[in-house]
């Protein structure tokens, strides 16, 4: 898939990772459709990119608003080929903390968002997809999700959270499998520690802490990083079904 010539959806794409990503793909040529529940900054990240670039205030765990999304896009720029999710929720907090057990509607809440809401928009990103005509490879289009290291090392506070993040690792390959014969391609990606901006907004003490943590190279990650990734797995037609690890080699500890 050529980049240049992507019309891509991506959620979160408001802020972090998935502002990279809405970023990297406009910079490249490509048209992007940023959705996210923060209209202020959604608004002004897809001003900033210009008239390849459109905002749709989307709550991922809505269902109606995740295909209205997916429809509001293809009427603008004719389809979808690429489909990134960027959009999550920490929902960090101890089973058994200080307040007693966790509500369980704060579990729910964490996979609604985290899960649900990548499902919900691979769903309808795909079948859209379905119906571009083919490349040569007899591609019609590439989903990139973002799982987390937390899925498969996830510390004291991360139950939500790692149980969400896993589920959309272990969803990777049924999805790539399934959507093999409407040429779709699905990975995944499981960043480390990124500067984001929930993470410039910890202290700079902390900051420091956990990018000492990364054994090389010893810093945080960088969100352009991620969009690297994510772009040349958009190009790359022999990767499939992967989940690819992008964290400097840390292994989170057990808190």
């Amino acid at each position: 898939m050529d980049i240049s010539k992507a019309i891509a959806i991506v959620s979160g794409g408001a802020s972090g990772l998935g502002n990279a990503v809405a970023r990297r793909v406009v910079a490249d040529g490509g048209r992007v459709a940023i959705l996210d529940v923060n209209e202020e900054q959604g608004q002004a990240a897809a001003a900033a990119l210009g008239d390849n670039a459109i905002f749709i205030r989307t709550d991922v765990s809505n269902e109606d608003q995740v295909n209205e999304a997916v429809a509001q896009t293809t009427h603008r720029f004719g389809t979808v080929t690429f489909c990134v999710n960027c959009a999550g929720i920490l929902g960090a907090g101890r089973v058994l903390g200080r307040d007693g057990p966790m509500p369980g509607k704060h579990f729910t809440q964490v996979i609604e968002v985290n899960l649900i809401g990548t499902f919900l928009l691979c769903k309808a990103a795909a079948n859209q997809m379905q119906h571009n005509s083919p490349t040569e490879d007899g591609e019609r289009g590439v989903i990139v999700n973002t799982a987390s290291v937390a899925a498969f090392e996830g510390q004291v506070g991360q139950a939500a959270y790692s149980a969400s993040k896993a589920g959309v690792a272990g969803m990777g390959l049924p999805l790539a499998r399934e959507f093999a014969r409407i040429g779709v391609r699905v990975n995944t990606v499981a960043p480390g520690i990124f500067l984001t901006p929930m993470m410039e907004g910890m202290p700079e003490h902390v900051q420091e802490s956990l990018a000492a943590q990364v054994p090389f190279p010893p810093r945080l990650g960088r969100p352009e990083e991620f969009a690297d990734l994510v772009v040349y797995l958009y190009g790359n037609v022999m990767l499939n079904a992967e989940t690819i690890r992008q964290d400097g080699a840390i292994r989170l500890q057990p808190k």
